[in-house]
């Protein structure tokens, strides 16, 4: 019995410094360079909060992510790609919302909004950003939220999460997600075919 309570112990331990290890010392990291700037999940959630008249958050994942794997609470879904139906040599491809900026423009006012862009792990968003400004939002109205909806994957290969997305993230840091599809927040040109 006593062996077997300092095995327990002892895989306590290990347990812990493995998951230090695996989780400790995570920063955000900006995917690329943009126009804008970042904010955290937190951080975004908290603007959402104080002005939520002028400010929001917009999904720019694909409409499958969006509905399949949820989205935040409140955010609109307005796609930056599509998917293009056709597999290429290890995923299905994406092609170009040509729309992007005009759908923007259709539901927020340049003059007065301030928009927080959302991907899945903050890469899209720093394009939705640029893409955001040429449009005519000014650069400090226009945010991506690092991490995005699922954050970064875990590359410690002794982890039992390895590979998985637990990272950062709005989900990771425990704010409010559905997968309930509002039709005020789809995609708005799909209500029209």
């Amino acid at each position: 019995m006593k062996h077997a309570g300092r095995t327990l112990a002892l895989s306590s331990v290990l347990v812990f410094v493995i998951s230090t290890l695996a989780f400790g010392g995570f920063e955000y990291k900006v995917k690329k360079p943009h126009m804008g700037s970042d904010v955290t999940p937190t951080e975004a959630y908290e603007m959402l909060k104080k002005d939520p008249e002028h400010t929001f958050l917009i999904d720019c994942r694909t409409r499958p992510e969006y509905q399949l794997i949820g989205h935040p609470q409140g955010a609109c879904n307005i796609p930056l790609q599509f998917w293009s139906g056709k597999l290429g040599e290890k995923k299905y491809g994406k092609v170009a919302n040509p729309d992007f900026s005009k759908d923007l423009l259709a539901r927020f006012n340049p003059k007065t909004d301030t928009l927080l862009f959302m991907c899945r792990s903050a890469k899209r968003s720093c394009s939705a950003c640029n893409e955001a400004v040429k449009a005519g939002f000014a650069e400090d109205k226009v945010f991506s939220v690092l991490g995005g909806f699922e954050g970064d994957k875990i590359k410690f290969k002794a982890s039992a999460y390895c590979g998985q997305r637990k990272l950062g993230g709005w989900c990771n840091a425990g704010l409010p997600w559905t997968y309930n599809v509002d039709k005020k927040l789809v995609y708005q040109p799909d209500l029209t075919k």
